[in-house]
């Protein structure tokens, strides 16, 4: 029989009780990372009072997980909300990058007015806040003119979501772009609206001199940078060696996000070494796609792809790189799924990149992680004093978590529940007549 529905109550103040915790989500580490570490919440006033040993909460009303997992509310470090659920209308033909590519540019070309922005990424936010994420970082592509489109519709949106969801955006420009004089306008948006700098990294003549413009402009400003690198599997795409030693000329070590570095995989040992100990000493933060780039890399019609398309975590984070995962794209020419769930981002990470045996402190690349690398290190933990913004699941071990997509969890916002429901596609039934054939621009009939 199925188990009856978690009843949160509207009491001020009261206790979850019998649960159990990824132990590197505590504030505190009461034991080893990969442990669950079994305790008692108090809830008060929508914050985390109290962080208790089992049974210890008494005198109070009780929400009783009987040993179910509590998880921090998750970021979502690496996003596109500006181009998310635009598949239906503009598909990628044959699922490859370059096809991705042509096919967003023929869209962004005809459809992406404001009111087409706004409502594509209010309702790729409102998957996130049922899913139970607090913080999300979209990049927004920004190549001229739909910079001054897409900046204002976030601006905007961002003061909406308040509250809710927590929102950053990052420019996305060709790194080779950035020379350009109409790059400087592209600046003047991120700027007055408190955005993080960012660019497309890739081998060519230009890359040493757009990325030393780019970290100038940082410097002046004052802005984190946020790149998207590699994202390939040619061996030759070195850029990240480019960036990192970039980083440490300018001493910006800290304040650096990289996403995808595909290729990094497709390199020989000590090449990709000599480049992780440069990451490592720019303390560049790190964040794999792992959906995304399962979706892209090595596809050719027919053959089986012969590897996994991501980058490599494992020898990161044993450097002390700080690494991450996210949604990436979704509903897009870039991937054609996903719902910014960041439990089936974190399930299909463990599953790819061998996240498991033992788990460890891995549950962090989800939470904690992303959140310190993108200047929030107060979100994605459990933390007496901090908000009750947590997930509840059933499960009560990893088996069972990272079986089933949990989609009877328990959202709470200030430590109350909220509707879990996700958006009906049916809402953006009115954007999806077909854009044109991203291949001869003609229109799809």
């Amino acid at each position: 029989m199925p188990a009856a529905p978690l009843s949160i109550p509207d009491d001020r103040r009261y206790a979850i009780t019998n649960a159990a915790f990824p132990a590197s989500l505590l504030a505190v580490h009461p034991a080893a990372p990969g442990d669950l570490v079994s305790g008692d919440l108090v809830i008060a006033d929508g914050r985390i009072e109290r962080i208790l040993p089992p049974g210890a909460a008494s005198g109070l009303t009780v929400v009783d997980l009987a040993g179910g997992m509590v998880f921090p509310a998750f970021v979502d470090m690496h996003t596109h909300i500006d181009k998310g659920h635009t598949a239906p209308r503009q598909p990628n033909p044959d699922g490859t990058f370059a096809s991705a590519l042509a096919a967003v540019q023929v869209d962004r070309e005809a459809r992406w007015s404001a009111t087409d922005v706004a409502r594509r990424m209010e309702f790729s936010l409102a998957c996130a806040w049922a899913h139970g994420t607090a913080l999300v970082r979209t990049h927004i592509d920004s190549a001229p003119p739909q910079q001054s489109i897409s900046w204002p519709v976030f601006g905007e949106i961002r003061e909406r979501w308040a509250g809710r969801v927590d929102l950053q955006a990052s420019s996305l420009v060709a790194v080779d772009s950035v020379i350009e004089p109409s790059f400087d306008d592209v600046v003047r948006m991120v700027v007055a609206h408190g955005g993080v700098l960012g660019a497309a990294t890739f081998m060519g003549p230009l890359l040493e001199e757009g990325l030393d413009r780019l970290f100038r402009i940082a410097i002046e400003h004052e802005l984190d940078l946020d790149f998207h690198v590699d994202e390939t599997k040619d061996p030759t795409a070195r850029s990240l060696r480019v960036v990192a030693e970039s980083a440490i000329h300018y001493g910006y070590q800290g304040r650096v996000v990289v996403g995808h570095c595909c290729s990094l995989a497709m390199q020989p040992d000590d090449e990709a070494d000599r480049t992780l100990d440069r990451v490592a000493e720019a303390g560049i933060s790190v964040v794999s796609l792992p959906m995304c780039n399962m979706y892209l890399q090595d596809r050719q019609a027919g053959r089986t792809p012969r590897w996994r398309g991501v980058t490599l975590l494992h020898e990161m984070a044993a450097r002390g790189i700080r690494v991450a995962v996210a949604s990436d794209n979704t509903r897009d020419p870039f991937y054609a799924y996903g719902d910014l769930d960041m439990v089936e981002v974190f399930r299909e990470a463990v599953r790819t990149l061998h996240l498991d045996h033992p788990l460890g402190g891995w549950p962090r690349v989800a939470c904690a992680a992303p959140a310190e690398a993108i200047g929030r290190p107060d979100r994605g933990r459990i933390a007496e004093g901090g908000p009750a913004d947590l997930v509840l699941f059933r499960a009560r071990r990893w088996d069972e978590f990272l079986a089933r997509p949990q989609s009877d969890r328990v959202v709470l916002r200030a430590g109350r529940a909220i509707d879990t429901t996700p958006p009906d596609y049916r809402e953006l039934d009115d954007l999806m007549a077909p854009t044109a054939a991203a291949t001869t621009g003609e229109l799809v009939t």
